[in-house]
């Protein structure tokens, strides 16, 4: 009986403790505008190099909130997986209603895999991703060093047919999450989580566009502040073949 109170008392404190770090949280809605490129370009039947740019834009168009350079060697394994590492550089505006005090850079390396699937109509593509992050925060004179995971699962369904063929439209829909480990690690192991849903046109087979909402929800590091960023994303895919065309000699 005493190790049963004991343990109700435990579980009350607990969830009292719960209850006000909930009280405690502060939430920020925000619509933002972000616009990007990606490519992955074939170097070899086996090797690429992906390259993207996304620039992201607080008040959907109006005011600066990210601009992100990022690339990456990419190795095919095969048809269906592949392996990358890479680097992107992250430039971050104040912007919210918990802005920084300035705007602060960030030096990241990753690598992940990515493994796409058919299941039917449905294309499938799951990417496990980690990043290595060193970010110089607002004001800070020394660059933080910090760990993150990150698994996407995204599925895309023509709209037309039972195949996405050239000019055609497709729905694509993703859902990633985002977690800190290592040293550094504050009030949230959580960092963030994206869901996303577009309407995207293939041009040929190395170029398509989409055009999407994306639901962000962020935890801030300070435990107390989380985002909801409701954004407008743009993309444009390109990739180009810069392989060695083989020459077949003519009779």
């Amino acid at each position: 009986m005493k190790k049963l109170f004991f343990l109700s008392l435990v579980l009350l404190s607990l969830a009292f403790s719960e209850a006000i770090a909930q009280n405690n949280r502060r939430h920020d809605t925000n619509y933002n505008g972000w616009f990007m490129y990606f490519g992955t370009h074939k170097l070899t039947d086996k090797w690429g190099l992906h390259t993207e740019f996304q620039l992201r834009r607080y008040h959907v168009v109006s005011d600066p909130q990210q601009f992100m350079p990022r690339v990456a060697l990419v190795y095919n394994l095969s048809d269906r997986a592949s392996i990358a590492a890479g680097y992107a550089y992250v430039h971050t505006y104040p912007y919210g209603d918990n802005p920084a005090a300035d705007d602060f850079p960030e030096q990241r390396t990753f690598q992940q895999l990515q493994l796409k699937d058919q299941q039917g109509i449905f294309g499938l593509q799951h990417r496990f991703r980690l990043e290595q992050r060193w970010v110089k925060f607002a004001l800070a004179d020394e660059y933080t060093y910090m760990n993150r995971a990150r698994y996407q699962f995204r599925a895309t369904l023509p709209l037309q047919g039972t195949s996405l063929e050239d000019k055609e439209f497709y729905l694509g829909v993703y859902d990633e999450v985002f977690l800190n480990f290592g040293p550094n690690v504050t009030n949230n192991i959580f960092d963030q989580n994206r869901a996303y849903a577009a309407v995207g046109y293939r041009f040929h087979k190395d170029a398509n566009v989409e055009v999407g909402y994306l639901h962000q929800h962020v935890a801030q590091r300070n435990g107390i502040w989380f985002e909801n960023n409701h954004t407008l994303q743009v993309g444009l895919t390109y990739n180009l073949d810069f392989r060695k065309k083989s020459t077949v000699p003519q009779e």
